[in-house]
């Protein structure tokens, strides 16, 4: 096959960690052929298919110059047997623009994954909606007093922004409420922006799990990413401690329950975030911990993925 990714910038990866690389790794290990592009370097115009300006590229093993160039090129999506889109939140305005131009790039033949109309359905904070007989008591709105009400029913909350991505823009309150206005106001920019406001798991001492599913089937393994010292957030990119560990049966409950759903939907990768027993957040657009969780357990989560994606095409 010849995969197309569609990334964030190669330059910028930290292949030690990076789940995009170690997709690449492994479809390069079978003998696959990769390229990469940026979602700036998609374009369509009219009487023509959407197209890629793209770095056709090999892994080299070098953990410095970890890929050699071997030529840029523009050409169809539909001429690569996948495209990837791996793009990193935020789910900006930019994003949808990207997905809509991928949705064309499928009309005309293309295989994208994650499908990109999936993608625009399933927004990572709001996607539990669908499922809240799983999450923990939640609020979506605008309204300050609303948060304000929530607060004083359950005196300990967090709050995020539905844009955010590896712990930005965080927030817990405890029952004092101290600067809860304040952060209100910073959060929902005055009545501006909608937020989310959810009652505060205490078992996050215990990890903010990341359950991988695959082609509608969970990994068997999460990824367990526990705060350090006085940071109430787990993300590893908040400084959280990432510990593997096999799935409990409320995790494979959850997963067993979604995944089959989402993965009907074109959705071959997602990654639940599960607190204690509560989702807490459906990751579509770039989840990760591929490569924690195989280097702690001994399972190849890029193995079962690549497995997952060429049967996919081959069903096609």
């Amino acid at each position: 096959m010849h995969i197309l990714f569609v990334a964030d910038p190669l330059e910028h990866f930290k292949i030690y960690k990076d789940t995009t690389f170690s997709m690449m790794r492994e479809a390069q290990r079978r003998g696959h052929t990769l390229s990469a592009c940026e979602p700036r370097d998609l374009s369509w115009q009219r009487g023509r298919p959407v197209t890629a300006k793209s770095r056709a590229i090999t892994l080299t093993g070098d953990p410095d110059a970890w890929f050699s160039e071997d030529a840029i090129e523009e050409r169809p999506l539909r001429e690569f047997d996948a495209v990837l889109m791996r793009k990193d939140p935020p789910f900006d305005a930019e994003y949808i623009y990207a997905t809509h131009l991928l949705e064309q790039a499928e009309r005309e033949g293309a295989r994208v994954v994650n499908k990109p109309r999936a993608l625009r359905d399933h927004p990572e904070k709001l996607a539990i909606m669908e499922f809240a007989e799983f999450t923990t008591p939640t609020l979506v709105t605008r309204d300050a007093a609303a948060v304000r009400a929530f607060h004083a029913e359950h005196q300990d909350i967090i709050l995020k922004p539905l844009d955010g991505m590896g712990g930005m823009g965080i927030f817990r309150v405890k029952a004092d409420a101290l600067n809860l206005g304040s952060i209100v106001e910073t959060l929902n920019k005055n009545g501006a922006e909608t937020i989310m406001v959810q009652r505060f798991v205490p078992e996050i001492s215990e990890g903010d799990k990341r359950v991988l599913v695959i082609g509608g089937q969970p990994v068997p393994y999460s990824l367990a990413r526990i705060p350090q010292g006085t940071e109430v957030r787990g993300n590893l990119a908040a400084g959280g401690k990432g510990v593997a560990q096999p799935l409990t049966e409320q995790d494979r409950k959850i997963a067993e329950a979604i995944g089959p759903v989402l993965s009907a939907r074109g959705l071959l990768l997602v990654g639940l975030d599960v607190i204690g027993g509560s989702l807490t957040e459906i990751n579509v657009t770039s989840p990760t911990c591929f490569q924690e969780i195989t280097e702690q357990t001994g399972f190849d989560v890029p193995a079962m993925f690549i497995d997952a994606l060429e049967a996919l095409l081959k069903s096609a």
